[in-house]
């Protein structure tokens, strides 16, 4: 079984995470300082390909939060931050075919992330230079703990 690539796309900042394809090892790794769809980031993507063995891109998806799911039920209108990220995982299939892009609700994984920093003692300039990628990687273990839903479209 090949790792896990956990993205956090950002419009300026990405956060990354990886677990190994034993799924014993989970960490986040480096943020990456360019966001949105551009080249650079997908290359910065090619060059932790040839350090990991990756099969899976995990990118997560931004879903709003309904005020009531019950008195509104139906499907989830995706706002237009979800559609740049539903583009950006288009454009790592077909940068890196064979390898699958799951998206997965990222709903509060930066509070998460915020409380764990906090816990783990990091202040200011630390913290927010971490956050995305802690993200990233609350994402991971989300996803993880969820079983590891495959593919879905969500738009």
């Amino acid at each position: 079984m090949s790792g896990v690539l956990a993205i956090d796309h950002g419009e300026r900042k990405t956060g990354v995470a990886y677990t190994d394809g034993a799924r014993i090892l989970t960490s986040a790794l480096e943020t990456i300082p360019h966001g949105g769809s551009s080249p650079e980031l997908l290359d910065h993507v090619a060059r932790l390909l040839e350090e990991r063995d990756v099969g899976t891109f995990l990118v997560g998806l931004p879903i709003a939060p309904r005020a009531n799911r019950e008195t509104a039920p139906g499907p989830v209108d995706l706002g237009e931050r979800a559609r740049s990220v539903q583009r950006f995982a288009a454009a790592l299939g077909e940068r890196f075919p064979g390898r699958e892009v799951c998206l997965h609700d990222e709903h509060l994984t930066t509070k998460e992330a915020e409380s764990r920093l906090t816990d783990a003692g990091f202040r200011g300039k630390e913290r927010k230079a971490r956050k995305d990628s802690w993200s990233a990687l609350v994402l991971l273990e989300d996803w993880l703990a969820a079983g590891e839903p495959a593919k879905r479209d969500e738009s």
